[in-house]
């Protein structure tokens, strides 16, 4: 990855508002966001000559037509050379970006479009989402037979780390009130209205310890980027993202296989993140922190050494976290908020920090936002990705 920092960068992001649009195909949303990503780069469409879809969980058919080709005809792109798909889950729009970077370095693709789009809201029912995350990523023959779920992991996570450390539940409700501070200023976040701790911790048990608003809920989106070569990106774009660190590593695929379920492998992954990029927590300006459940922001957040373990929780409690603080923290609402859309889920955290670097995030833009960190995880946590990206190249 060191040859790649500097050498690449975003150009354009594109996002279709979170929620229930039964009125509307998936297709509309990645063609939507894929359009916007298109504009805001300033570029003609047939500019691009590498897509590269992600995957679509509500239809193995319309994923099919994204791995076919349905987005280059629907678009329109008379030069592109090819269409593949990426796919890894909640990571999959990091590793799409450094597939796409090193594409772009060894000068095979000029400009990469990446799309993702899903409609776990309205395009499936109740029983087929709770099918959906009782079985993708969960040992069919291991743990499947046992009930486990998504939310029955996270309760896992949570219960041991309030164990190891004494984290609060105030301390946990308080990263779902942080959330909804910065989704109450997104206009494509789903939940937009105010939220206190007591509203949280007085919500219905769903797995122990966890609670319904504790806890994400499935809905329809679309989001895309346009990436290309650091040195196009300046002649195209007045304000280029660059990518300039990038570390991952893969832990697991059965989760009662994973030796410790508060960690992972965020600090390794961190630790590599950093040293490509130069830099160090205290230079971060916005951390977009992977939170499909509170524990894994609060989780994420130590690990990449922004404060010592067992402290996450009154950063969050304390306001820090929140619009104005110190450490402005999933700045879009994150899946707690914005709502969870599948692989979008990072998708959308990654279009967040491009945007905040590019200050263009509207009431919620963190101030003369120079560099972000964001972070990403597939199935059951099994790897941990964690990107560095700045408006500069130290």
């Amino acid at each position: 990855m060191s040859n790649l920092k500097g050498k690449v960068a975003f150009v354009g992001i594109g996002e279709v508002p979170t929620g229930r649009h039964a009125d509307k195909a998936a297709i509309y949303h990645a063609i939507k966001s894929a359009k916007m990503a298109i504009r805001d780069a300033g570029i003609n469409k047939d500019e691009i000559d590498y897509v590269l879809p992600t995957a679509s969980l509500y239809s193995p058919a319309f994923n099919t037509e994204m791995v076919t080709c349905r987005v280059v005809e629907e678009l329109g792109l008379k030069n592109c050379k090819k269409n593949v798909q990426i796919f890894s889950g909640g990571s999959s729009s990091s590793n799409a970006l450094l597939i796409a970077s090193t594409l772009i370095n060894q000068g095979m693709a000029r400009y990469v479009l990446f799309v993702h789009t899903d409609r776990l809201g309205t395009g499936v029912n109740l029983q087929q989402g709770i099918d959906l995350f009782s079985t993708a990523g969960i040992s069919a023959e291991w743990e499947v037979p046992f009930g486990q779920h998504y939310s029955s992991i996270a309760a896992l996570a949570t219960t041991r780390y309030q164990y190891e450390t004494g984290c609060t539940d105030e301390e946990m409700s308080a990263v779902c009130v942080s959330n909804r501070k910065w989704a109450e200023l997104n206009p494509n976040a789903f939940f937009r209205k105010p939220l206190t701790i007591e509203e949280v911790m007085s919500s219905k048990m769903l797995s122990t310890p966890l609670r319904a608003k504790q806890s994400n809920m499935l809905f329809d989106g679309g989001a895309a980027f346009v990436l290309t070569s650091a040195e196009r990106a300046r002649d195209v774009a007045d304000r280029p993202v660059y990518l300039l660190g990038e570390g991952g590593v893969v832990t697991h695929f059965v989760y009662s296989q994973e030796k410790d379920i508060t960690r992972y492998g965020w600090a390794e992954a961190g630790k590599t993140a950093f040293e490509q990029a130069g830099l160090t927590p205290k230079d971060i300006d916005v951390a977009e922190i992977y939170d499909s459940y509170p524990v894994y922001q609060i989780i994420g957040l130590e690990e990449l050494g922004f404060c010592e373990r067992g402290e996450a929780g009154k950063l969050f409690l304390n306001g820090d976290t929140w619009p104005g603080g110190k450490l402005p923290c999933t700045t879009n609402g994150g899946m707690l908020s914005q709502g969870h859309t599948g692989a979008g889920g990072a998708v959308a955290l990654m279009v967040e920090a491009v945007r905040q670097l590019m200050g263009k995030a509207g009431e919620r833009q963190v101030k003369d936002a120079r560099f972000a960190v964001e972070t990403a995880t597939g199935g059951t946590y099994m790897d941990s990705q964690v990107t560095i990206l700045g408006t500069e190249i130290p």
